[in-house]
C-alpha cells in the first residue's frame, strides 16, 4: 500500500498512478526505509514502517491484511493475470512499481 509507506515529512508530493499504452507505473514519494533497502526491496517478509501509526490504523480499518506480504501478493496476481513480472525502480527519493501490460 503506497500510501502507508510513502514519506510525508520531506515532500507533499502525492502517490502517482500513471497509465501508458504498455504499462502502469505507481510512484510513491520517499525511498525504501529502515531494513528495506534498494537491494532488499520485495524480499518476502521484510518490512519496516516509516509511519507506524498510519500502518496500525490502516490495519485496524481492514485496508492492510498482513504486513510484509503486499509485494508478494502483487507479484502473484500479476503472474496469474499473465503479465510480465513486476518491476521496481527504487532510489532515495521514490519507489516506482511498474506493471507491464500483456502484449
Amino acid at each position: 500500500m503506497p500510501f502507508c509507506n510513502r514519506a510525508y515529512d520531506a515532500s507533499n508530493a502525492p502517490v502517482r498512478i500513471s497509465w501508458f499504452n504498455d504499462r502502469v507505473e505507481i510512484s510513491s514519494p520517499g525511498g525504501p526505509y529502515g531494513q528495506v533497502t534498494v537491494e532488499t526491496i520485495g524480499q518476502p517478509g521484510l518490512t519496516d514502517h516509516r509511519n507506524p501509526t498510519l500502518a496500525g490504523a490502516l490495519n485496524q480499518l481492514g485496508f492492510v491484511q498482513r504486513f510484509g506480504v503486499g509485494i508478494q501478493i502483487a507479484k502473484a496476481r500479476i503472474s496469474q493475470n499473465g503479465n510480465p513480472p513486476l518491476e521496481y525502480q527504487a532510489s532515495f527519493a521514490a519507489v516506482v512499481a511498474i506493471v507491464r501490460l500483456n502484449s
